[in-house]
């Protein structure tokens, strides 16, 4: 069974244009939030711990789909629901689904790895195998 996390947010007046629609790159980064919340509610560190311990910088975002169903506005709570679809040797593809209640708002699909810096060229990142226990915490 795959594991679903929900992440809430108050849509507010400053994340919609003029017409009062929320802009749309807003909806990209709410799964970007997501999907941390989803490692964290899994019982993994935050990045920045776990940069310390494992050295695992984080899940940079390498691929996105997005389609819009419904508009949203100011004033509304949305849920995200994020879950994994896939897990491959170096990356996982998350899913987001928006929603308002049971209504489907927005629907995104990304594609992440987790990097590490390399002892060899520290400002560079480097995908990694997805660590077998955080498949685990994760599914």
């Amino acid at each position: 069974m795959t594991k679903t996390v929900i992440h809430e947010i108050e849509v507010t007046f400053g994340d919609c244009d003029p017409a009062g629609i929320v802009f749309y790159p807003n909806f990209s980064r709410w799964m970007d939030a997501s999907s941390l919340n989803f490692f964290v509610k899994c019982g993994l560190l935050p990045w920045r711990e776990l940069v310390k311990t494992r050295g695992i910088v984080g899940t940079p975002l390498l691929e996105i789909h997005t389609k819009f169903s419904r508009p949203a506005t100011y004033g509304e709570r949305l849920q995200i629901h994020t879950s994994v679809t896939e897990w491959r040797d170096k990356v996982f593809m998350h899913r987001h689904l928006v929603q308002r209640g049971d209504e489907l708002i927005c629907e995104g699909t990304e594609t992440r790895a987790f990097v590490i810096r390399p002892a060899d060229a520290p400002d560079r990142i480097k995908a990694i195998p997805v660590p077998e226990d955080i498949k685990a915490m994760c599914s």
